[in-house]
């Protein structure tokens, strides 16, 4: 899942270093933005403003653990 969040990613935001672990702060509101639609359509979850965290934001890893968690709670909601 990872990887194919990275390429996701990528491909929309292809300046951003999804390597970093100060991801939140190189991303601007579009970027934030586009990367909660992309993820909300490709998973089929809701992502809104309250999960826009620098924690969940921190880094590529807490994106995919965000993701994880909210298909969690969808099949468990």
């Amino acid at each position: 899942m990872k990887e194919d969040i990275r390429k996701m990613l990528e491909d929309i935001l292809p300046l951003v270093d999804f390597d970093s672990d100060f991801l939140f702060a190189e991303l601007d509101s579009l970027g934030i933005t586009a990367i909660l639609m992309t993820l909300s359509k490709a998973y089929g979850i809701d992502l809104e403003s309250p999960d826009v965290t620098p924690k969940n934001f921190k880094n590529l890893d807490s994106l995919v653990a965000m993701v994880k968690d909210k298909i969690a709670e969808k099949e468990n909601g």
